[in-house]
C-alpha cells in the first residue's frame, strides 16, 4: 500500500508504494489514480500514474502539499471496487523487415529467432503506464528468458508501431521517435490517436495486452 507523500518541487508531490516494480504494487497506484480523479480536487491541475509513484501537481493558489496530503490519506481505497481492466489483442507483424533487433538478440541471448517470438507470443501482459512519449504502453513482464538490456547505441529514429522490448518490459512506440528498445515487430493500429479528445487510448494502465501474429498482407489492409 502507500508508504509516503513527500514533496516534490514546490507545486507537486508524489505517492510513494515501494520500490519493486510488480503488479501488486502498481495495482494500488491505480487504485488511488482512479479515486483522486473522481473527486475532482480543485486546484489539482495533473496526476500522473507510474510503475510504483503516482506525481500529483497542482495550483499553490487553490491547494497546498499539507492540505492536498491529508485528502490523499484519508481516501477510503478498501471500499475501491476492483479494476476493470480489459483484454486487448494488438495484431503484430514479425517479418524481418520489421524486426530489426531479432537477430541481435538471438546472438546476445544465443536462442534461435522462432523461440524468442514464440516466447514473446506465448504471453498475456499487463500495463504498468503509458508515458515517454504519448500513449506509448509499458507492459510487463517479458518472459525471463529473452529479457536484455537497451541497444548500445539508440536509434534516432524507431518507426510508428514499433514493438520493442527491453528488460522485463515491452512497449508500442505511438509515434516515430529516437529510442534504444529492441524492435522485434510492428502493429499496424493506432495505439494513441491524439484527435480522440474522448478516449485517445486503446490500453490504459492495468489493462492486459495479448499479441498475436499477422503477415505483411494482413498488416498492409490494416492501413487501407
Amino acid at each position: 500500500m502507500l508508504k509516503n507523500i513527500l514533496n516534490l518541487g514546490d507545486a507537486a508531490l508524489y505517492c510513494d508504494f515501494g520500490d519493486e516494480i510488480n503488479r501488486e504494487i502498481n495495482s494500488n497506484v491505480i487504485r488511488y489514480f482512479k479515486n483522486l480523479q473522481k473527486l475532482d480536487l480543485k486546484g489539482v491541475t495533473n496526476i500522473t500514474p507510474s510503475y510504483n509513484k503516482l506525481i500529483i501537481s497542482y495550483d499553490l493558489s487553490i491547494i497546498n502539499f499539507q492540505s492536498l496530503k491529508e485528502k490523499i490519506i484519508n481516501l477510503d481505497i478498501k471500499k475501491t471496487e476492483n479494476n476493470k481492466s480489459k483484454i486487448i489483442k494488438i495484431p503484430i507483424c514479425l517479418d524481418d523487415e520489421f524486426s530489426l533487433d531479432l537477430k541481435r538478440l538471438s546472438e546476445k541471448l544465443k536462442i534461435e529467432k522462432g523461440e524468442i517470438l514464440q516466447s514473446f507470443l506465448n504471453k498475456e501482459y499487463f500495463c504498468y503506464m503509458t508515458g515517454f512519449i504519448a500513449g506509448m504502453p509499458f507492459l510487463g513482464d517479458i518472459d525471463s528468458k529473452i529479457r536484455l538490456e537497451r541497444l548500445e547505441t539508440p536509434r534516432v529514429k524507431v518507426p510508428k508501431g514499433s514493438v520493442g522490448i527491453t528488460e522485463q518490459f515491452c512497449n508500442i512506440y505511438t509515434f516515430e521517435s529516437p529510442g534504444g528498445w529492441n524492435i522485434i515487430g510492428n502493429t499496424p493500429i493506432k495505439v494513441f490517436d491524439k484527435f480522440n479528445e474522448s478516449n485517445p487510448l486503446i490500453i490504459n494502465p492495468g489493462d492486459r495486452v495479448v499479441f498475436y501474429r499477422i503477415n505483411k498482407e494482413e498488416y498492409l489492409k490494416f492501413n487501407e
